[in-house]
């Protein structure tokens, strides 16, 4: 078998040779990961239209906790949280999807202009259709775009009483130090304002693995939908058959790790280039780290936000966090 370094330094000198092959950011950020050792995919790439759907499914599955412990939160304290944050002039929901989370809170936050914001498009369009003819008197400014490295606003969206919404604990997809940069981000763009976010809180394996690998393997139909999204980006030849889902907690790390294992030894094209991998060997494609309350007021603060404040469900599952800009 050709070694790793070896099919590197291969494909590095194929891409050196064929300078007329364009790759957009995307690809290259795909390929990228999937020539590294060991080989890993951002998880922003499961979320294509039909990724999207499937992550609907899955929050209703009775494994997954997060959102039904979110929305607990939002019923038992939501007047407290509306006092907390004050006046909202927009309400800026980041990964929106369905758009279904922030529009719970309209009639207690009561925000005059509604600004959802996801990869995937084609998938918020559906649902910014459904609101504007259930809300004809809210302003709803849709936005596609990627905001795990930067976060572009258009001037229409007024600087004034902004809260930035980033609820399901998709925070804890992001390293410690990317959700550091991430949350330094955000404060640059609300200054005066704050931010609502959700974070899923450490417990134990037996209550954390289940909710990644459920008994209907929807994550894993969500994990593995993520090799036809490759495919399609990066014109790769993946087999969904050739893989299986991997889930498990990293203790050492607190955080879920979610991986697609090769079944057998294989290799894996695309335009310009090629990736072998062994039998057992993974591609890393998911974090979610878990906080304690304690440990992400800290991470909080050293963003430089203040008046810090969070509730938790009854079981003490999971905790969303309000803080000033």
């Amino acid at each position: 078998m050709v070694s790793p370094s070896a099919v590197l330094a291969h494909t590095a000198q194929e891409y050196q040779a064929r300078p007329s092959l364009a790759l957009s950011a995307e690809q290259v950020e795909l390929r990228d990961g999937l020539l590294d050792h060991p080989a890993h995919i951002d998880p922003k790439f499961l979320y294509d239209a039909l990724g999207s759907s499937l992550f609907t499914a899955i929050t209703q599955l009775p494994e997954y906790y997060p959102t039904r412990c979110e929305a607990e939160i939002f019923e038992r304290h939501g007047q407290d949280i509306a006092r907390h944050i004050g006046p909202v002039q927009s309400m800026i929901d980041l990964g929106a999807g369905d758009c279904v989370k922030a529009e719970r809170l309209f009639a207690s936050l009561r925000p005059r202009h509604y600004v959802p914001i996801d990869i995937s498009a084609d998938y918020l369009e559906t649902a910014v259709r459904r609101l504007r003819l259930s809300y004809p008197d809210l302003r709803v400014t849709a936005i596609g775009q990627d905001f795990s490295q930067a976060l572009a606003l258009p001037a229409e969206i007024p600087a004034e009483q902004r809260l930035f919404f980033y609820p399901g604990s998709s925070i804890g997809n992001l390293s410690p130090d990317d959700a550091h940069a991430m949350l330094q981000r955000i404060r640059a763009q609300c200054d005066g304002g704050g931010l609502l976010v959700g974070v899923d809180r450490v417990k134990p394996r037996q209550v954390l693995e289940p909710a990644y690998d459920d008994a209907l393997h929807l994550t894993a139909a969500f994990n593995l939908n993520l090799l036809r999204h490759v495919n399609q980006v990066l014109d790769a030849d993946f087999n969904v058959d050739d893989w299986r889902h991997v889930a498990l907690f990293n203790a050492a790390r607190s955080r879920i790790e979610m991986h697609l294992e090769a079944q057998r030894a294989l290799r894996v094209a695309w335009p310009g280039g090629t990736r072998d991998f062994s039998a057992g060997e993974r591609i890393h494609t998911e974090n979610s780290y878990k906080f304690t309350p304690q440990a992400f007021s800290d991470l909080l603060q050293s963003a430089g936000y203040r008046d810090v404040a969070h509730w938790s469900d009854s079981r003490g599952w999971f905790s969303v966090f309000s803080a000033r800009a």
